[in-house]
């Protein structure tokens, strides 16, 4: 266990020892790697869109069994069934929940009733305002060095901006990996930080060496709209190439075979897929071509986070994976953290005194 302290409004809000979050990857922040943070002290959270109900319902008792500490789980806001999953967490009683999308006013509400903490993440500062108003506890801005679906506003920019603008805890996503990182966030204001990819290349992570080799091994992101016709940042790889030179038909035809292998996985009927589609679309500039080509990305992320294929596969990445090249457990990586970023503020306290 860490000796160092750093008590911040996040680490009170959530009873967790660190103010590090693990945040939740569909496929990848499964019960292994969620218990691992959170025995380490920080706060792991459960990626929950890419499993049904009853296989998070089984996640969640798994996590319980491997550990007494707080954790979260993170919901789709616009999934059909996303009032079932909050239900399923207040039944559970579960201390965080997590949003990729701002979820509605009632379900907020409904959530808090029942003692749960509401942390939505957000990608501008406009949608920070409106959940701190409808109640939110607290919110992650992410900054567009970050992986998978992001922004263009890199987090230096963008969380100072959250910071000012709303009076609940801002945990800071978007580039992090070290103790220099979080020293960092905490001057900007920051209760904390949330990571994905270097959680993402721990010991402790499920995905396969293959695929953490492939990580290891690169450097260089792409943000592409090819996966699902919203900005997402990747890896670049040669398929990744491929997506983004395919032609407009070809690429729905790939959605509409990933949906159907999707669908036979997750166990959603076609009706629901719709409604998602009907939520994704609603609110955004999509056409239905993009609504359709979000179909990819279940199934391209789970060839490689799950089956080992990083040549089928995509693999969503931040711009921080430049900087990673070990592959510690999640309690080595939270010490390192947390012992490095209490060295820098003492630091930094020596220059102003």
């Amino acid at each position: 266990m860490i000796a160092q302290v750093l008590d911040t409004p996040l680490t009170r809000l959530t009873g967790v020892r660190h103010p590090v979050v693990q945040t939740g990857m569909g496929w990848v922040a499964g019960p292994r790697l969620v218990s691992a943070v959170a025995e380490a002290g920080g706060l792991g959270i459960l990626g929950s869109a890419t499993m049904t109900l009853d296989r998070l319902a089984a996640a969640i008792e798994e996590v319980r069994s491997r550990t007494d500490a707080p954790f979260g789980v993170n919901l789709r806001a616009d999934a059909a069934d996303a009032g079932d999953r909050v239900d399923l967490l207040i039944r559970n009683r579960v201390q965080v929940a997590s949003f990729a999308l701002a979820p509605r006013r009632e379900l907020i509400a409904k959530l808090k009733d029942a003692g749960v903490v509401v942390i939505p993440s957000v990608g501008a500062r406009r949608h920070a305002e409106k959940v701190a108003a409808w109640g939110a506890d607290a919110v992650m801005v992410q900054g567009g060095e970050g992986g998978g679906h992001t922004g263009a506003v890199a987090t230096t920019l963008l969380l100072p901006q959250v910071v000012d603008a709303v009076d609940i805890p801002v945990i800071a996503a978007g580039g992090f990996f070290d103790g220099r990182g979080l020293a960092a966030a905490l001057a900007y204001g920051a209760a904390g930080v949330g990571m994905g990819t270097r959680f993402l290349l721990t010991a402790d992570s499920p995905v396969p060496d293959a695929v953490k080799q492939a990580y290891l091994g690169t450097s260089e992101t792409v943000v592409t709209r090819q996966v699902d016709g919203m900005p997402h940042r990747v890896l670049r790889t040669a398929l990744v190439d491929g997506l983004e030179r395919s032609g407009r038909v070809s690429g729905l035809v790939r959605a509409v075979r990933s949906a159907a292998r999707f669908r036979r996985i997750s166990g959603m009927s076609w009706a629901a897929m719709i409604r998602d589609g009907l939520a994704m679309r609603q609110g955004r500039e999509l056409t239905w071509s993009q609504v359709l080509m979000a179909a990819n990305t279940p199934m391209l992320l789970k060839a490689a986070m799950v089956d080992g294929r990083p040549d089928l596969g995509v693999m969503a990445s931040g711009q921080v994976v430049a900087l990673i090249d070990d592959l510690p457990t999640c309690e080595e990586l939270i010490d390192r953290i947390v012992t490095g970023a209490a060295g820098v503020l003492r630091d930094l306290g020596g220059l102003a005194a």
